[in-house]
């Protein structure tokens, strides 16, 4: 039993060492590369707590908003993990999170809309959905539904049968009648 409890500090540990060095780094490439582990350990929900606990989704989030394509697509793919747990939802609801994410859904790079589709349907769940199906939204989804690559309009199928009614999808379709130009958020580029 002593062994589990011992592992579990030493994960918050390692996990509080990389945040630090994250903080003091001078390196872009050595942040990158922080972020991206920092990224991967958000996958195991084992490391939901510490995370929290250390506030890596700040980390995150503050990623999205740089220049540099490699964090956004860094601290997307952390944020989309995170969101798998119900405790880190609720957190990055509050923390403003569903406006960047949004935001990332007009990213150049696949790997990084894929993660914003995929971190927007973990955020979907009750009692979120409405926040998250917003008109805009859904008229992404509808036009990377009609995507070129096979995992953009396959994901945004996903998302449009399990995030919306029906209803909602219909009306937007409605009103996207007759538009001629992009309408909400642009999509990537193939």
């Amino acid at each position: 039993m002593t062994s589990r409890v011992g592992s579990a500090e030493d994960r918050f540990e390692f996990l509080q060492t990389l945040v630090t060095e994250f903080q003091d780094s001078d390196s872009q490439d050595a942040k990158e590369q922080i972020l991206a582990n920092l990224a991967n350990f958000a996958y195991d929900p084992n490391n939901a707590d510490h995370l929290r606990e250390l506030q890596v989704h700040e980390l995150f989030l503050d990623a999205l908003t740089e220049e540099n394509d490699d964090f956004v697509e860094f601290g997307m793919g952390g944020l989309c993990n995170l969101s798998m747990d119900p405790q880190c939802r609720a957190v990055l609801l509050q923390g403003g999170a569903l406006k960047l994410v949004t935001r990332c859904l007009s990213s150049q790079r696949e790997e990084t809309v894929l993660s914003a589709i995929t971190a927007l349907m973990n955020l979907s769940e009750p009692p979120f959905g409405p926040q998250v199906t917003d008109p805009a939204v859904l008229q992404c989804m509808l036009r990377f539904s009609l995507s070129d690559s096979p995992r953009l309009r396959n994901l945004a199928a996903v998302f449009l049968q399990d995030c919306c009614s029906r209803e909602q999808v219909q009306q937007v379709e409605q009103q996207m009648m007759g538009q001629h130009g992009a309408v909400g958020i642009p999509l990537p580029k193939s």
